[in-house]
């Protein structure tokens, strides 16, 4: 590797340590654990997570620890495993996450998918073992919606991402350009990236006590193939960059992040709306997707590609073909300019205005870490095993916002803010 390779990755392993996470002195610290994508962290992550790990001991973590995976495990144990053996999974994997969620220590994770891993793999055993992933999982992602402990997603390349990403590029250069991406996208390349995340988190945030100030009825999305309109519960919260968890630490779960997010009212979505990227999910991936919403569920659910999984999603459970996020993106963030699809739910995300189907995050309430789930619920609320986003913005995309006495204000016009702060 290169002398400038090795500096920005110490500026990566930084921004993850002092921006993400924001560790502090007497913390533990888990890299890995299971997530829908892998079951740990990658084998050929090893020289970055030995970095972070040196300079975690050196900012005064307690103890770190890593959870290694492989994600070619998963595809060969779709291949040849017992089928009625799908359900079953390693209970030590999610209690390492738990543990630490428990305990208020901190979690980090990369993402790092192969987005045609499953691409032949059946649909229903897929939605069967996400199924009983989710349902062994929702301690961990209890915590973790509630802002239980400080924790950060990043992304770490492959060369099967890469390869996707850029089939006309020398294959022995594939890697290198995506790192060259992720850098850019995550700040790295600024001189400061500490300082260039601090200016960026204070504008996400001013954009967030904006809306808060609006308290919003509603939001009307319009666009090519949608026609969409999202009650806002009373009280709700938007939020965008940096997160206080319980322990009292102030972090930003996602890197890179773009967004400012609220939670949509359960029962008060109607309309249309069509999707305007592809998802991938869990080594799955579903195109062109169009739902109509009424009374806050989804009646009619198409797709181009994907659709029996997509379908099989929906009947996880009954907060499944309901929202529980609302997010806005300017259509010129840094993700969307790159023109990229990147098969990748943490940065694709960040690229378009997205609506996601399934658990509301609690902290999107007034109180709403208090309130038991029925408490929850009745203040408009969702409760679900998943959270799977959408990705619906683009730079044809009006968003309204419309107040108590009914006038409707523009909040976002042709993809863009239409205000300033």
């Amino acid at each position: 590797m290169s002398s400038e390779f090795n500096q920005k990755l110490e500026k990566y392993a930084e921004v993850i340590l002092k921006v993400g996470l924001n560790l502090q002195s007497g913390q533990k610290l888990l890299i890995g654990g299971p997530s829908l994508d892998a079951d740990g962290i990658p084998l050929e992550s090893a020289p970055l997570v030995r970095l972070i790990t040196k300079k975690a001991y050196q900012m005064g973590a307690r103890l770190v620890d890593v959870v290694w995976g492989d994600v070619q495990l998963r595809k060969i144990q779709f291949q040849n495993a017992p089928k009625d053996s799908i359900e079953e999974y390693p209970k030590w994997r999610i209690d390492s996450r738990y543990n630490i969620s428990k305990a208020g220590d901190a979690n980090l994770h990369f993402t790092s998918p192969n987005p045609d891993l499953l691409s032949d793999a059946e649909p229903e055993l897929v939605s069967q073992f996400q199924t009983s992933y989710y349902k062994q999982m929702k301690p961990v992602y209890d915590l973790l919606t509630a802002n239980a402990f400080n924790w950060l997603i990043v992304p770490f390349p492959n060369d099967e991402w890469a390869d996707k990403l850029f089939p006309d590029v020398p294959q022995n250069s594939r890697k290198d350009k995506l790192w060259d991406i992720i850098f850019e996208i995550c700040r790295i390349n600024n001189k400061d990236p500490i300082s260039a995340w601090e200016i960026h988190n204070n504008n996400l945030s001013k954009r967030s006590r904006y809306l808060n100030q609006k308290q919003y009825t509603a939001l009307k999305l319009t666009a090519p193939g949608t026609d969409l309109m999202i009650g806002l519960p009373k009280n709700h919260i938007w939020e965008g960059g940096s997160s206080i968890a319980k322990n009292g630490i102030t972090f930003i779960g996602n890197i890179p992040t773009e967004e400012v997010y609220t939670m949509p009212h359960k029962d008060k979505v109607e309309g249309v709306v069509s999707t305007s990227k592809p998802v991938y999910y869990g080594g799955y991936t579903v195109e062109n997707c169009r739902f109509t919403f009424s009374e806050g569920r989804i009646i009619e659910a198409t797709a181009d590609k994907g659709e029996k999984f997509l379908l099989n999603t929906l009947k996880t459970d009954e907060g499944a073909s309901r929202l529980g996020e609302i997010a806005l993106v300017p259509h010129s963030s840094p993700i969307s300019q790159t023109k990229l699809l990147f098969y990748s739910m943490l940065i694709d995300e960040n690229a378009s205005n997205h609506i996601a189907l399934g658990q509301a995050y609690r902290d999107s309430l007034k109180n709403g870490k208090a309130l038991s789930d029925k408490e929850f619920m009745s203040a408009g609320g969702n409760n679900s095993l998943i959270h799977l986003d959408f990705m619906i913005g683009s730079g044809e995309m009006n968003v309204d916002g419309i107040l108590d006495d009914e006038t409707t204000e523009p909040i976002m016009q042709n993809g863009e803010w239409a205000f300033e702060i």
